[in-house]
């Protein structure tokens, strides 16, 4: 251990942090609340979407959203951009279940 170089010795130094910038106070949010607020009138969406499933129709459809299987047809006319026919629907199509009017 004859080639050891000694270790400096650092015990006379001491630390600071000097600033000329001025010391700002923490800013005061206690009195703070949030909120939203908007004009626009709140409004019912027109239609839910149902996933089909297999065996599914859209009288079957109509009947477990609507009470009635006659109303298929409503569901039919909400989605003609997807059906071509009432009697061809597949599982994971996303057919839009529109409001009705009671």
């Amino acid at each position: 251990m004859s080639g050891d170089k000694p270790k400096a010795d650092f015990s006379g130094v001491s630390g600071g942090v000097q600033s000329t910038a001025p010391i700002v106070e923490k800013a005061d949010f206690s009195g703070v609340s949030g909120g939203v607020q908007s004009t626009a009138p709140i409004t019912e969406p027109e239609h839910t979407i149902y996933v089909v499933q297999k065996g599914d129709t859209l009288s079957k459809i109509a009947k477990d959203h609507y009470g009635k299987s006659s109303k298929y047809h409503a569901i039919f006319e909400a989605n003609k951009d997807i059906l071509k026919d009432p009697d061809h629907i597949y599982p994971g199509q996303e057919l839009k279940l529109p409001k009705l009017d009671d």
